[in-house]
């Protein structure tokens, strides 16, 4: 469904990827891993469009979408759930849902406000709140319920539980788990590396900008030294 191959990006003059390569295929969960600041965001951000990639090819379902703007690249059928969330502060829970909704790609049986509220029921009960008074992890329900009312073939998700309580990383990873059962692709970045080897189909670990190693769960889990010396672990 994606394919990424020899994406480079600079930032002004300061070149932040190096050749990146990534692919997740239809109904895969696949993962970006590596320590904070090896160009995990700035992949992402390049295969949406927000850093325009100096070089490289970014293909989704057989189109190339380097070099187009970000609204084509989102209507092509991509959500983002972004660090830190960025939900519409001033908006409603309801409001908020519903503010980007769309069924582009045709999907059936599409993602609707109700499915969203079935699958987050505490979104339900604060489906009038003000957006900036719900808490981090109520946030990050909204940010994945806006995101899947776009009905994606493919949603994103960078740093999916940082700074959550553990019940609330536990409720994510359980709804990551249902999507990926309904055939849902999913690219995640997170630093849970036992949650995220129980759920992903393949892992691309990155260094300085540049994929050092792709492989399956059981592979990553039989290289404790790789996950050492990339990841910290």
């Amino acid at each position: 469904m994606l394919r990424v191959t020899g994406l480079t990006a600079f930032y002004g003059r300061s070149q932040a990827l190096f050749g990146m390569e990534l692919a997740v295929g239809a109904g895969e969960v696949a993962t970006l891993l590596g320590r904070n600041g090896m160009g995990k965001t700035t992949t992402i951000r390049s295969i949406l469009g927000l850093l325009p990639p100096a070089a490289g090819r970014v293909e989704f379902g057989g189109r190339e979408l380097a070099g187009l703007p970000p609204h084509r690249i989102a209507r092509a059928g991509i959500a983002l759930v972004p660090e830190g969330r960025q939900v519409f502060p001033t908006l409603t829970v309801h409001e908020n849902l519903i503010a980007t909704a769309a069924n582009r790609l045709d999907r059936r049986p599409p993602w609707t406000a109700e499915r969203v509220y079935a699958l987050f029921p505490k979104l339900l009960e604060r489906r009038n709140a003000v957006a900036r008074t719900l808490s981090g992890g109520e946030q990050q329900m909204l940010a994945v319920g806006r995101a899947l009312l776009t009905n994606p073939a493919l949603l994103i998700l960078d740093e999916a539980t940082e700074g959550l309580a553990p019940l609330v990383r536990a409720e994510i990873w359980r709804c990551l788990a249902g999507l990926k059962a309904e055939g849902q692709a999913i690219l995640v970045v997170d630093k849970n590396l036992s949650a995220l080897m129980d759920l992903a189909d393949r892992h691309h670990v990155i260094e300085k900008g540049r994929l050092v190693w792709t492989g399956r769960s059981a592979e990553l889990a039989a290289q404790p030294e790789l996950q050492h010396r990339y990841l910290g672990v």
